[in-house]
């Protein structure tokens, strides 16, 4: 993981933050966000990984906004981090996109849907870039190991876990936090996607519904319990976002967050 973050100045005791708006939206939206969350995360000796989403393939609704196009939103993020030094990262959702992914971002994040797909995981793999596989919402810690083996077995070591929520009922999700050691048993990074693990999903309206207000309280759980990163989605105006405006921070309360997350983290390490 250190290589990443090769281009900064960070305390090495620290969490990394992977952070970003849901999707790209446009070139003025990411740049936005990266100037402002790099900006701090240096203040506060933060590693960084820029992440946005160059297409949504996972919406509820067939209706809902899944992205500008793969190549102008690929290019934005790959301009992003050669812009502010820092590492990026997207979703990929099929074998045959991460190949192509892998030519613009560092980091190849596994949908929670998809954690099991072999055949997703082998080809991320297969590229030498970092694979993080989010935690299916069916799935345990336990189990996540079949997902590492899987990438290891195709010759890439450099792999970590992210915990996302299991699912609670049809419309809610809840955090069981031993995910976290227990995944870090599996000899990986553990990542804890906070703004994720508190999405309403299926609601009848097609628009997944969320919990912000409880951001801070499942960052800080996730620090105390000994989260390597966390992930958080982040926007300056939640409301008119294109994609999972119900539970990203926004993004003038992310600075006093990661301040109290940093004093927490000095804490418990």
């Amino acid at each position: 993981m250190h290589d990443l973050f090769k281009n900064q100045s960070y305390d090495k005791n620290n969490f990394f933050l992977i952070a970003g708006p849901c999707v790209v939206e446009g070139e003025e939206l990411v740049m936005e966000v990266a100037d402002k969350v790099s900006s701090i995360c240096k203040r506060l000796g933060i590693p960084y990984v820029f992440k946005a989403s160059y297409r949504k393939a996972n919406r509820t609704s067939g209706n809902s906004f899944t992205g500008i196009g793969d190549e102008p939103a690929m290019e934005l993020i790959k301009k992003v981090g050669e812009t502010y030094k820092v590492p990026t990262t997207s979703d990929i959702h099929a074998h045959d996109e991460a190949a192509p992914a892998a030519k613009f971002v560092d980091i190849l994040q596994i949908p929670a849907f998809l954690c099991r797909q072999t055949d997703l995981l082998v080809a991320a793999a297969e590229t030498g870039k970092v694979v993080n596989v989010k935690k299916g919402q069916f799935v345990s810690g336990e189990a996540m190991k079949f997902a590492v083996d899987k990438i290891r077995n195709a010759g890439n070591n450099k792999v970590m876990l992210a915990e996302r929520g299991t699912t609670f009922g049809y419309q809610d999700l809840i955090v069981d936090y031993r995910n976290i050691p227990i995944m870090k048993g599996h000899g990986v990074p553990v990542v804890m996607d906070v703004t994720h693990s508190l999405q309403q999903p299926n609601q009848t309206t097609g628009v997944t519904g969320g919990n912000p207000q409880l951001i801070s309280t499942i960052a800080k759980a996730a620090i105390a319990t000994g989260a390597d990163g966390l992930f958080i989605e982040t926007h300056p105006n939640p409301a008119v976002a294109k994609s999972d405006g119900a539970n990203m921070l926004r993004l003038d309360l992310l600075e006093k967050l990661l301040e109290d997350l940093v004093r927490l983290r000095k804490a418990v390490v």
